[in-house]
């Protein structure tokens, strides 16, 4: 059997029992046509060597996009861990192959994140008109991601039957379909409570987009969108006259920063974000040994 059809039963296998969303699946997919097109011949998994994978890295690294762009060196090591996947599913399956832990990922340049600062926090939620309709629905959603840290595709899903505003507390599924338990503050808890009662609807979702439909099936289609919502948080940014770009995860970055700054242990963080592993949560603590430099240069004479 040749790779091409190794490859579409992995493809296959990890849908059904791999337990990945539909976008790694996706990504996957895309991933592995690009190693087929590389190889342009429906070779046997056993003639994978590390001197192909090499000469397949050489090839990632030399495309280039309709403006000329190279692949990114994390977008090369997507492709690189998806080939993984790849070659560890045909090892689990006894079929002779390239070993998976032979293949490195390039590093790549220690990753940085943009946060917000109380100040600029402030006057983005006070960039938000309260007396109007979108206003309400608007602010809630600014407090929400703040106080919960939700990435903005899980924002997106939320219910309103899902969200205990009197426990402050709600379950949600992110990446990998992992349960995990977040947690309100009073003050976005007692927003979103006003928000639901400004609404005169019996549509699920809990943030809604203000398409007119009263079709009771509608209730997907009044979901507001990924995109709206980043959308909606670039224009109160803009509103509040911050410079940098702001977007959902930068109210996901704040938070964990703020988190970490007042003395929350970075496991425990770990665990609110939803983090697989520990060190993708050590991308903040620059931020907060930063916050350490201040109080000494404060304090310390």
């Amino acid at each position: 059997m040749g790779i091409n059809e190794h490859i579409k039963n992995f493809l296959e296998y990890t849908e059904v029992t791999g337990n990945k969303s539909s976008k790694t699946l996706e990504n996957y997919r895309h991933y592995l046509e690009r190693f087929k097109e590389f190889l342009a011949e429906n070779i046997e998994p056993k003639n994978i060597d590390l001197k192909k994978v090499q000469n397949y890295r050489l090839y990632l690294n030399r495309i280039k996009d309709a403006n000329g762009r190279s692949l990114g060196i994390k977008t090369q090591n997507y492709h690189v861990i998806a080939l993984r996947a790849f070659l560890k599913y045909l090892a689990k399956n006894d079929i002779s192959t390239l070993a998976p832990e032979k293949i490195e990922l390039s590093k790549i340049p220690e990753r940085t994140v943009e946060v917000l600062s109380r100040e600029e926090l402030e006057r983005l939620f006070k960039a938000v008109d309260h007396t109007k309709k979108s206003g309400q629905r608007d602010i809630a959603i600014l407090e929400t991601l703040y106080s919960t840290g939700l990435r903005v595709s899980e924002l997106k899903s939320l219910n309103r039957d899902q969200v205990d505003l009197k426990r402050r507390e709600f379950m949600v599924r992110g990446k990998g379909k992992k349960p995990r338990i977040v947690f309100l503050s009073k003050k976005a808890a007692g927003i979103i409570e006003d928000y639901i009662k400004s609404r005169k609807d019996n549509f699920k979702p809990l943030f809604i987009n203000s398409i007119k439909d009263n079709d009771i099936l509608a209730d997907e289609r009044r979901r507001l969108s990924a995109v709206s919502i980043e959308n909606l948080v670039r224009k109160y940014a803009i509103k509040a006259g911050i410079i940098k770009k702001v977007t959902p995860h930068t109210l996901r970055h704040s938070y964990a920063t703020e988190l970490l700054i007042n003395g929350a242990d970075i496991r425990s963080v770990q665990e609110m974000l939803g983090h697989s592993s520990i060190t993708t949560t050590q991308i903040y603590t620059h931020l907060t040994n930063k916050k350490l430099r201040e109080v000494h240069d404060k304090f310390h004479k």
